[in-house]
């Protein structure tokens, strides 16, 4: 078997790919898009890179569209609460919390694998990592 060490800019765009997410959450904090959107725009401007990179970047992107939708229902249902008919309930309050709750290991699991992967380490989210190979092909 034939190790590959990535180049030092390799590393770096990997590495990135991750951070991208997080920018975007201080960025456009309340619109659950606004980090669907940057990530995937990185993934698009790194797509042509080696294998290394191309990798990390669809697991970045596929890490988001769950997160996108369970925030884009929490978004939605606090606009109804907020602005529209929609009843304060107890179902809420768990949706918040579970929400929460995914986003903080998220933040978490994205900045462990920002930094691991900097540092050359392969890194493979459990369900994501197994949907990246599918996806991405060397």
């Amino acid at each position: 078997m034939i190790y590959y060490k990535p180049a030092e800019h390799e590393l770096e765009a990997a590495s990135n790919s991750y951070l991208m997410a997080l920018l975007a959450v201080m960025a456009g904090l309340p619109f659950p898009i606004i980090n669907l959107l940057a990530t995937a725009v990185f993934y698009l401007a790194n797509r042509h890179r080696t294998y290394f990179v191309r990798w990390h970047c669809t697991q970045a992107l596929v890490s988001q569209l769950p997160l996108f939708c369970t925030n884009s229902v929490l978004f939605w249902w606090t606009v109804g609460l907020l602005f529209g008919d929609v009843e304060l309930t107890s179902f809420y309050f768990a949706y918040l919390f579970t929400v929460v709750l995914f986003n903080v290991v998220d933040l978490v699991a994205t900045v462990v694998s920002a930094v691991q992967v900097r540092k050359g380490k392969q890194i493979e989210w459990y369900v994501y990592g197994g949907l990246t190979d599918l996806i991405c092909k060397p």
